[in-house]
């Protein structure tokens, strides 16, 4: 899928700045982000981390569309939206990773070894950390 087709599909729309809905969508997402980190990693814990990390990041890259008029209603447009509007085709791939993990983990009950874990908690984290220095730069 591309730009194109999100909107074609009216799964994008056009909208008008607001701050305080972009505020409140930060705030869930550092709220997800901080529940994350009280809950102790172990085998029956790891998904349920990743999927509160995923939805933090998810809230993030949502304040962020706002942010720049867009209203994404669709997991793989934010894909999109990474690549084609911020130009960010690193960032956008990593993303797409994350989206289908987090789709087996909620919708195809796989589960994560704790190596996966590491690895895709600290590819959660590098794009937080990304997407928050977009949204104070842009």
């Amino acid at each position: 899928m591309d730009w194109n087709e999100c909107q074609r599909k009216k799964l994008i729309k056009k909208v008008s700045h607001d701050k305080y809905l972009i505020d409140s969508i930060l705030q869930s997402s550092r709220d997800k982000y901080y529940s994350s980190n009280l809950i102790k990693p172990e085998k029956r814990t790891l998904s349920s981390i990743i999927i509160l990390l995923y939805d933090s990041l998810r809230e993030l890259l949502e304040a962020f569309a706002l942010n720049k008029g867009y209203k994404i209603y669709n997991h793989e447009c934010f894909t999109c939206f990474l690549n084609e509007i911020v130009d960010e085709r690193n960032l956008s791939e990593v993303f797409d990773k994350l989206r289908k993990v987090r789709n087996g983990l909620n919708y195809y009950g796989r589960s994560l070894s704790h190596n996966d874990f590491v690895l895709i908690k600290g590819d959660i984290i590098f794009l937080l950390r990304s997407i928050n220095k977009l949204m104070v730069m842009r």
